[in-house]
Parts: structure tokens; C-alpha cells; sequence
């Protein structure tokens, strides 16, 4: 019994623990230390622990197996922890146990029937199944035992071979069948192949993790299932981190290898008609349950497939939760619903994070029930409530080329809809002068997002966009659609804190001597970076500015409180 740590550039270092007295290297999946590249072979190398000590022998491959910076060419040893091997870019390094012979395996004192993690529930293609306290603590902390993964891998590659073996008809089940078969068959294998354990291994956890990498996302399913993570980002298949109450930190969990990886992915794409490989190597999609996901795969991405999941609150949020994180005070979001109900064009900016998405769902709550509404997305997740609602989304081309649907094809045809508004998840192309001309033409009150760093950029970047569309307008002109079509930007900010606020509400006033002129409503100003409790600390206020539209609301009758346009006359 022995472990063996693996180094490689750009990764962080893995332990890997042989339980008996030999273990192969290579990219074979048969092996324990598997390493990729094209000049490793299938079986690089034998690392063997004897009575006079740890060996290791060169089977083949292109790249030289170096002990010490020697290359070696049959078997050399013994090996101790302080001798380092090479294989191409990996550097690895042996650590023996007391004694050099892999002790008799003990069973374990407790096995638990894999049906005890039978889902509750039916949810798609993802296992949600049950996990109790203690399993969930084996599945978090970050001293879980390596052993675990070459388990879960050896487990797996067993069930693979049941499945073949008893030619389960997987696409002719539904996704409960399904569960239910995996579940049988897993505890078939550990009751047949694995009855004995060691003492490390938890068995239900073993299990859990099992039919998760089969048939749902595997580790991904936990850190779905966390209410506190708000994003995962899947590097490498064994350095994934995550995004909790705004700061990312690193993960416990990780893949066996980059194939479970690309199972995951496939396992997220294939039910929306979507499609990942060489020749479409990068996907945008959606969880069951609205999370956005961007999964990008070798040849473009060099160190293996990556997933980026962006996750969504389960509870629909509304204006009051914008009051509780401190993203907005009342008397704006009193005034962003006036400006929504009244039908004023508004443009949601901010950089990538900051919350663009889940504003524009707030918003969109405010948009009276009578009103016909299209949503229009690349992948869809709005969720409006309102019940005169048409949602689109867009389609990448299929395997011949053929069949793309564009966020601008979908703009275009949302003018023969009868719309009263149209709401673009986000404008990144040449669908942006289309939104101008809808927002010019009779749709008043229509809503989108932007990225941007803050207003005055929005209207830069809102101008290169309309430029995108090719039709090769003059600035002159670009400049007066953006100004008689968009009534308020709206721009939000994340904080290095993690905070995310609603820094700028502005509106476009006209244009003159070429230029858009743009008048603060409300501010955030900024006291701190460092408050108390270590986040921002500032005050939101308005500027004195009263809108320009305001006079004409109040001609039609609606009731406004002027007094939340009053500047404070105390300043810190």
C-alpha cells in the first residue's frame, strides 16, 4: 500500500492511493495514475512496492520515464519519497507505507443498501437523491479520502460493463426507469464485486457518488443543490470552484477524469436538442431548473472540458429582496416601477456577474398583467409571471450547418406578434438596432441588457452593437435612435466584497452637438470599501435631477412623489 502524488503545470497536486502492491501509469482508464497527452501510452509505466522497497519499470511510450533527471529503461529502484519521476509534463512522486505489502482488506462494519439513496422524486435527468448528515459531511469537507475517487471510478467502469453485459436499452427508458435500474444494478456490483470496502470508504457515500457520475452531473449534484452557491466553474475534471455569498473559493469535489466531464455536458445538452463536439466545441445551455450553463471542450479548451454553471434563486425574487441584499433603496426601486408600469424604454447594464439577469426579472415583475409580452433569449431564463406571455429562444445551427435561429431573427419576427413589449435577455450583436427600431416604433417600454462598465459606456458599446448589424449607418444617425428610443439605463455593479448594487440610474435626456446627454437620478456613492463587516459601505441618494418624463406622467394623472428627487443636505 502506497501513495502516489501527480504534479502537473497549471494544476494543483493530486494524491492517489494504491491499496495493493502494484499500479499502472498511463492514459489508459485501466490504470490508477492516469495521465493525459499524446505521448503518454496506454501503459507508461508499473510502479511496484516489494519487500526491498518501491520500484518503478518503463513499459513504453514516447515520452522517457525519468528517475532524477536519468531516463530509465527497464525496472529501477528501490524509490524513496525524495526521488522525483518524470513523465513528459507530470512529475511524480512515491510515498510506501509502513511495510511494503498491502494488508488484507477489511469489510466494512456498517454496508448500507444502495436503495437507501433512492430519489424522492422524479427531476429530469439529474439524481436528486436523499443524502443523510454524514454523507453529506464526507461529500463537502475538503479531508476526504482520495480512495474514495479510484472507488467511485472502479465502481463505475463495473457498472458500465453490467449495463453492456445485461444490454440495458438506456434511450428506451424514461428517466425514473432509468434511476431505478442504475440504482439496482450499483447494488447488484457492491454486493457482488465490492462486498468488502475498506474502513475509508463510506459505502452509501460511494454509492451516491456512483449514480450521480452515471446518470446525473456527479459531483456537480451537491453544489447544484447547495442553496449558498451561486456559481460553479468546472476548470479541470479535479479543480472545480465556486462562488459563495460572493466570493469564489475552491471545492472539495472533483471528477474522476475529463470523459466524466463530457458525459456531464452531453447529460445537460441533450435534452434541449443541443450539441457538443470538435466541430461545436463551445454550448450554451440550461438546467431544469433555470441555471445557465457555458460548457466549452477540447481542442479548445487545452486542459480538458469546462463547465461554468451560473445559478438562479429557487424562490422567484422581487423588489423586496433587492431592499434586503442592499442592492437598492425604496425610493428607487419606487421609481423604477413607475418607470416600468409607465412604459419607459430601459436598458440593464453591469460586467459579467453582477446581477443583470435577476434585475431584469425583478422588472419585468412590474409590467402590467394586460399587456402582451415576448421574451427573447439565447437560452431561456426569465421567468415572467405575467400571463399574456410568448417566450422564444434562439437555436444554433444543426449538424449540417443548417436551421440557426438568431437572437435578430427572433427580434424581427417579434414585431409581427403584436407585442405591447418586447424583453431581450441581452443584446450583443446586430439585434440591437433591431431593439431600437421595436422601442421606436410602438413597443414601448421594452427591456434589455447590455454589458457595460457604466452609463456613458452603454452608450458606446449600445453604438458599436448597432454598428454589428452591418448596414453601415452614420453615427449621426445611431446616436438619435439610441437617444429617442432608450428613457434609462440602469447599471449595476459587483464589488470586490461580492456585493451587488444598483450604482446609477440615468436617464437620456437628447442629444446635442452630436453627443447624448445623460443626467444622473439616483447614485450610489461610496464611503468605504471596507465597512465593518468587511463589504462597501456608501449611501444611495439622490442627485436633485427630476426626470424629464415626469411632467408628462403627471399631465396623464399618475400620482408622483416628488419629494424621493430631493438631494440630501447632509453629506458625509
Amino acid at each position: 500500500m502506497f501513495n502516489v502524488v501527480v504534479e502537473a503545470p497549471r494544476s494543483e497536486p493530486r494524491k492517489i492511493r494504491c491499496l495493493h502492491n502494484e499500479c499502472g501509469v498511463g492514459r489508459g482508464e485501466e490504470n490508477l495514475v492516469i495521465l493525459q497527452g499524446w505521448s503518454i501510452a496506454k501503459q507508461h509505466a508499473l510502479i511496484r512496492a516489494q519487500d526491498e522497497g518501491m520500484f518503478i519499470e518503463s513499459t513504453g511510450g514516447r515520452a522517457q520515464v525519468r528517475l532524477n533527471g536519468t531516463a530509465i529503461k527497464d525496472r529501477q529502484g528501490p524509490i524513496s519519497s525524495a526521488d522525483i519521476i518524470e513523465i513528459g509534463d507530470y512529475r511524480l512522486r512515491i510515498f510506501s507505507d509502513s511495510g511494503t505489502r498491502a494488508p488484507a482488506r477489511v469489510p466494512d462494519p456498517a454496508p448500507v443498501s444502495v436503495a437507501s439513496i433512492r430519489p424522492a422524486s422524479d427531476d429530469g435527468l439529474r439524481a436528486t437523491a436523499p443524502v443523510t448528515s454524514e454523507s453529506t459531511e464526507i461529500a463537502t469537507t475538503a479531508d476526504t479520502p482520495p480512495d474514495i475517487v479510484i472507488w467511485r471510478e472502479r465502481v463505475h467502469a463495473s457498472l458500465v460493463k453490467q449495463m453492456d453485459l445485461r444490454r440495458v436499452d438506456v434511450r428506451g427508458l424514461t428517466d425514473a426507469a432509468l434511476r431505478e435500474k442504475t440504482i439496482e444494478l450499483i447494488e447488484a456490483v457492491l454486493d457482488k464485486e465490492y462486498a468488502e470496502l475498506p474502513k475509508t470508504i463510506n459505502r452509501r457515500m460511494l454509492a451516491k457518488q456512483v449514480l450521480d457520475e452515471a446518470i446525473g452531473l456527479g459531483p456537480l449534484e451537491d453544489l447544484i443543490d447547495d442553496n449558498t452557491v451561486t456559481e460553479i466553474m468546472v476548470n479541470a475534471h479535479d479543480q472545480i470552484y465556486i462562488e459563495r455569498s460572493g466570493r469564489i473559493e475552491k471545492s472539495a469535489v472533483y471528477f474522476t477524469n475529463d470523459r466524466a466531464v463530457l458525459s456531464a455536458i452531453e447529460r445537460i445538452v441533450a435534452p434541449l436538442g443541443r450539441r457538443i463536439d470538435e466541430s461545436s466545441p463551445m454550448v450554451d445551455a440550461r438546467l431544469k431548473d433555470g441555471s445557465r450553463v457555458n460548457a466549452i471542450i477540447p481542442p479548445i479548451a487545452l486542459r480538458g472540458p469546462s463547465i461554468s454553471i451560473r445559478k438562479f434563486a429557487k424562490k422567484k425574487l422581487d423588489g423586496r429582496d433587492l431592499l434586503g441584499y442592499g442592492s437598492i433603496d425604496e425610493s428607487m426601486l419606487a421609481f423604477l416601477e413607475t418607470a416600468v408600469s409607465e412604459r419607459k424604454n430601459i436598458v440593464v447594464t453591469g460586467g459579467t456577474g453582477s446581477g443583470k439577469t435577476t434585475l431584469l426579472n425583478i422588472l419585468s415583475n412590474f409590467i402590467p398583467n394586460h399587456d402582451r409580452i415576448v421574451t427573447i433569449e439565447d437560452a431561456a431564463e426569465l421567468k415572467l409571471v405575467q400571463p399574456n406571455l410568448v417566450s422564444l429562444e434562439a437555436r444554433p445551427p444543426n449538424l449540417e450547418g443548417k436551421g440557426q435561429v438568431t437572437i435578430r431573427d427572433l427580434v424581427k419576427n417579434a414585431l409581427r406578434m403584436r407585442p405591447d413589449r418586447i424583453v431581450v435577455g441581452e443584446c450583443r450583436g446586430g439585434e440591437t438596432l433591431d431593439m431600437l427600431q421595436a422601442m421606436n416604433t410602438g413597443h414601448e417600454g421594452s427591456l434589455t441588457t447590455a454589458h457595460a462598465n457604466s452609463p456613458r459606456d452603454a452608450i458606446s458599446r449600445i453604438e458599436v452593437m448597432v454598428l454589428m448589424a452591418g448596414m453601415e449607418l452614420p453615427m449621426a444617425v445611431v446616436r438619435e435612435q439610441i437617444a429617442s428610443a432608450v428613457d434609462l439605463i440602469v447599471h449595476q455593479r459587483r464589488f470586490p466584497c461580492g456585493s451587488r448594487k444598483v450604482t446609477h440610474i440615468t436617464e437620456i435626456t437628447g442629444i446635442e452637438s452630436g453627443t447624448i446627454q445623460l443626467q444622473d437620478i439616483f447614485h450610489f456613492r461610496v464611503r468605504t470599501h471596507h465597512g465593518e463587516d468587511g463589504k462597501v459601505s456608501g449611501a444611495f441618494e439622490p442627485t436633485g435631477a427630476i426626470p424629464e418624463f415626469m411632467e408628462e406622467l403627471a399631465d396623464r394623472g399618475v400620482k408622483i412623489d416628488l419629494s424621493i428627487f430631493r438631494k440630501p443636505e447632509e453629506e458625509f
